[in-house]
């Protein structure tokens, strides 16, 4: 018998033609690529079946150079191929021709589209800019959108963080001037103790994998904080199961335990924060609750008998008991305060043990356990370094106890002070940007609170005084009129949400609808799927979106959307502008945005167009949403877009990104400037600047001098570092706020004191949650559920929770991000549905079985979905993936996609407003969203018709489309092309 013909194999396969570096979008992480590119000839082909010209994506790998990831790269990263090659991309402008929501479009040129959008805002431009609503989702390119809010002159601009983190960052700013989440790390290489708060893997994941691994190597021990134990939680070496919304509690309980065995580190608090200042005691006083000052305005701390200020050097000062300042006034020291607070016995942990749903003895054991690692195991570097009043250290002492918090904490009603509680945590244990602790990210830490305060004002050209965010710094500068009302759409910066420092994305269809507080003429949204799963309240907000008034007009007379696929969102529009893919444009990755920074330097980079969009697909005509805004500006005549003669000034994004400067020497980018492209951070605009980029990988970095990586708010080589690199104007120390003035302005005005106070109805409110000390309350929806009354921060009276006795919450899964993730091919090979996860002894509570059908009901609505038992989570809680479920014709999918049979969303129980009714359901102090507040109940069903609510199939508009919704028998494949090439 003759031998079988061996296989012809290609044991040196090249990965391409030709390799392009860029930044991948799959996620928030921002880490560099590689993408190997293949000329196919005229035979190529799509995934879809359309034909293609010239090259094609052969393999996308990390970039083994980049700042980022090192060159690790996750399966979305990966699958950056077909979310370019998605069958759902829009290819044409398109112009409603039927009722919104019918998918009845006609495709249009870009000439026309952009003549309908400018012939929409012209007029609004010229009566009322702030009758346009701008709102953007995931964008990434808010340094250009925020600044062409403010060319526009509308105060109606919001970012993607309203929904997502902005909580977080605000609790962050006005306590540390730094933050978890993009803004700061754990000091990964020196740790002995982490702690997970909130933490899961969709975020930011390849950097906190690398992190992992090392802090793994070391042998430093894993705390994971979090209702489900997923992803990072798996590998820790202790899981935490909480109850969701009480890691404030939790927080305090393990001040509560370091108090009382006085194990924090005085020296830093006296050194670095405010634990010293004296706060005038005065109860009913105009400046009850402020700082005691000098005639300079400089704080005062009591110094062996007197008062003295508290910045100086050589002072002892006391940090507990009571004093009387030379005007009679009392004062007592921010630390006094907090031990009063802390050490009273409703935060022992006997005390929230069963609130937490953690044993007394396991919050002990990890307060202990953080004890024990700060004092005994402290870290110290032989560097030296000069702190900011001259005094010189030869080494770097660390406490090395670290902690990383994300969404769990964030997407509460009391995420702001859960946020505030976790750094009081870190600061009582010195354990801040110190060898082994938390560290920033430049450009951070800024001045607390951060300098640039929200725009309210028109300039005589009709743009704003500022840009339409910022940081609030008392109530002078809340964006109300003279009744104290608000004069944004969405709420953000009143007297209902003041510290809103990202806008309230989630409020505003709803008040667009209302007319609250005024009608609005055009809603323009970029990237933010508001038909669907970035939307509370799903059903009412598609309803919102095509309701009429009396007169047949809907209610929002324009819609422009804005994305590269074909979203749930894309049928509500009137006008859409279809996008190109990430692997099509440039792109900024800005610090003046969201940095790709490390806590060892300073990073941004570019994405540049590895493929040309017309040489795609036939037919497909994308232009990049950010120049189409800079056209769109122009031919507006927009000041800041237009030259003296009214030409535009920028022919397109690339030429923004080059030329344009926020500030004399300042751009976008900070690599590669000046003339020949040998500055850095700061010089005029370098003409070649793109083409470095590229000719570096896409990215730029500049290390921190080693003796200025530590103590970053107080070290003088850093601070004059960052001076010179423009990320702080001043090179005066930032001193750490435990206790926040800021904060206690409100409270005073809540009181009745000074000109700018808030209305009756929002008194209570303010007084209550602007305390200046973190505090923990219920979260809302829990609170106003049951016949109970909400209790403020009382840890009384929460009420009944008979009614709805489960948590719900989302996560994202690792593999997906967002509903643009979830509609890619190849991971909807991972899952392409989700389940209804509870534990197995909470479905023997209630009679239900594994994979049993469920009706789940919240105070707002009901959704019928299947359950599937998992052991990795707390059992009062039960859970889901985010984003997975579609609706019917959205997304390009097969028309029976399980995606649209079997998913769904819990977004649809989710109300925008509270149980009472009275705000948004949202954090008090930053108007952030709260998707984790949901309760629910739940009750076994037989199965029937499938996922329940069901909403009318989306008409596709695209032939297109509409023929693979058809093609059921017809896998989506790639690489057929380059297959045929290969073999001749």
């Amino acid at each position: 018998m003759s031998n079988p013909a061996e296989p012809a194999i290609n044991l040196s396969p090249t990965p391409g033609d030709e390799v392009r570096t860029t930044t991948c979008y799959m996620c928030a992480c921002r880490c560099g690529i590689k993408v190997w590119l293949q000329d196919v000839g005229p035979r190529g082909s799509e995934p879809d079946g359309s034909e293609l010209r010239g090259s094609m994506i052969r393999y996308i790998q990390g970039n083994p150079d980049h700042p980022v990831n090192r060159g690790v790269l996750c399966a979305k990263g990966s699958a950056g191929i077909m979310q370019h090659y998605s069958p759902a991309r829009l290819d044409k402008p398109l112009l409603r021709v039927g009722e919104r929501g019918s998918g009845e479009f006609r495709e249009i040129e870009w000439d026309e589209a952009l003549e309908i959008a400018t012939s929409w805002l012209a007029p609004i431009r010229e009566r009322n800019p702030d009758e346009l609503a701008f709102f953007t989702g995931r964008d990434q390119s808010q340094a250009l959108t925020g600044w062409w809010a403010q060319q526009f002159g509308t105060v109606n601009y919001a970012a993607h963080g309203g929904f997502c983190s902005v909580n977080m960052a605000a609790g962050g700013l006005y306590t540390l001037g730094g933050s978890f989440w993009e803004f700061g790390e754990p000091d990964w290489e020196h740790t002995k103790y982490l702690m997970l708060w909130g933490v899961a893997e969709d975020h930011d994941s390849n950097p906190i994998k690398l992190g992992l691994g090392k802090v793994k190597a070391n042998g430093a021990k894993i705390v994971a904080i979090n209702p489900v134990r997923s992803g990072y939680g798996a590998i820790a070496d202790e899981w935490i199961g909480i109850r969701p919304g009480t890691d404030g509690l939790f927080a305090f309980a393990l001040i509560h335990e370091l108090l009382k065995a006085d194990r924090i580190d005085l020296d830093y608090l006296v050194r670095y924060t405010n634990a010293h200042w004296l706060v005038i005691d005065d109860p009913g006083g105009a400046n009850d609750g402020l700082f005691a000052r000098d005639d300079e305005e400089r704080a005062l701390c009591w110094d062996r008998g007197t008062p003295a200020p508290a910045d100086a050097t050589g002072i002892s000062p006391a940090i507990v008991g009571e004093y009387t300042l030379p005007d009679g006034r009392r004062a007592r020291p921010v630390f006094h305060l907090i031990a009063e607070r802390y050490l009273d016995p409703q935060y022992a942990p006997d005390a929230v043990s069963e609130r937490c749903g953690i044993p007394a003895a396991t919050i002990r054991r990890i307060a202990h356990e953080l004890a024990e690692a700060a004092f005994e195991q402290e870290v110290r570097l032989p560097i030296a370094w000069t702190d900011a009043w001259g005094r010189e250290h030869s080494e770097m002492v660390g406490r090395p106890v670290s902690m990383h918090a994300m969404r769990g904490i964030s997407a509460h009603s009391n995420g702001f002070h859960t946020c505030r509680a976790l750094h009081l945590l870190q600061l009582l244990l010195g354990a801040i940007d110190t060898p082994g602790s938390f560290r920033y990210q430049p450009p951070y830490p800024k001045p607390i609170p951060p300098p640039n305060r929200p725009g309210k004002a028109r300039r005589d050209d009709g743009t704003l005084d500022a840009p339409p965010l910022g940081f609030v710094h008392g109530p002078e500068d809340l964006v109300v009129d003279a009744d104290g009302q608000p004069r944004r759409i969405d709420h953000a910066y009143s007297w209902a949400y003041p510290l809103s420092a990202h806008g309230m994305m989630h409020t505003v269809i709803r008040n667009a609808w209302a007319g609250d507080p005024y009608k609005i003429d055009t809603l323009l949204m970029f990237m933010a799927n508001m038909g669907w799963n970035s939307a509370m309240n799903t059903a009412e907000t598609i309803g919102w979106l095509t309701d009429k008034d009396a007169n047949g007009e809907y209610r929002i007379p324009h819609i422009i959307y804005s994305d590269a696929y074909a979203s749930e969102t894309v049928a509500y529009a009137d006008l859409v502008l279809p996008d190109t893919t990430y692997l099509e444009r440039f792109d900024a990755i800005s610090l003046l945005d969201r940095p790709i920074s490390d806590a060892d330097g300073a990073a941004d980079a570019i994405r540049q167009p590895v493929l040309d969009s017309a040489q795609q697909r036939d037919g497909r005509d994308v232009r990049g949403f950010q120049s189409v805004l800079i056209e769109l500006g122009a031919r507006l005549g927009l000041p800041g877009l237009v030259n003296e003669d009214g030409s535009p000034r920028y022919r397109d994004y690339a030429d923004y990104i080059t030329r344009h400067e926020r500030a004399p020497g300042v751009g976008l980018l900070a690599g590669w400037r000046g003339d020949r492209g040998e500055l850095e951070a700061k010089g005029p605009p370098n003409p070649d600047q793109l083409q470095r980029y590229i000719d570096n990988g896409s990215f730029w970095r500049a290390e921190i001098p080693g003796h200025a990586r530590y103590y970053k708010m107080a070290n003088r080589g850093y601070l004059d570092w960052a001076q010179k690199m423009g990320f702080l104007g001043h090179g005066e120390p930032i001193v750490l706020q435990l206790y926040s003035e800021t904060l206690q302005k409100f409270r005073l005005a809540a009181q009745g004191h000074g000109e700018h106070q808030p209305p009756d109805r929002h008194r209570e409110r303010v007084a209550t949650y602007f305390d200046p000390l973190p505090i923990w309350y219920e979260p809302f929806e829990s609170a106003q559920t049951g016949p109970g009354t909400h209790p403020g921060p009382s840890l009384e009276g929460v009420g009944d929770k008979a009614r709805f006795p489960l948590s719900a919450v989302t996560q994202r899964p690792m593999f997906m991000y967002h509903a643009w993730g979830s509609q890619n091919a190849w991971l909807r090979q991972i899952t392409t549905r989700n389940w209804l996860y509870l534990h197995p002894d909470t479905g023997a509570k209630y009679g239900i079985d594994d994979e049993d059908w469920v009706t789940v009901a919240s105070h707002h609505g009901e959704i019928t979905v299947q359950a599937k038992f998992a052991g990795n989570m707390q059992p009062d809680t039960v859970w889901t993936w985010n984003a997975i479920g579609k609706r019917r014709g959205a997304w390009g999918l097969d028309k029976d996609a399980p995606e649209s049979r079997k998913g769904f969303l819990l977004n649809h129980l989710i109300s925008d407003i509270t149980p009472k009714g009275d705000y948004a359901n949202a954090d008090p102090v930053t108007g952030q969203a709260a998707w984790f507040d949901l309760r629910v109940s739940i009750r076994r069903v037989e199965a029937g018709d499938g996922i329940q609510p069901g909403f009318p199939t989306l008409a596709p508009y695209d032939p297109r489309l509409d023929a693979a919704l058809h093609a059921t028998e017809t896998p989506l494949r790639y690489g057929a092309a380059m297959r045929r090439r290969a073999h001749g």
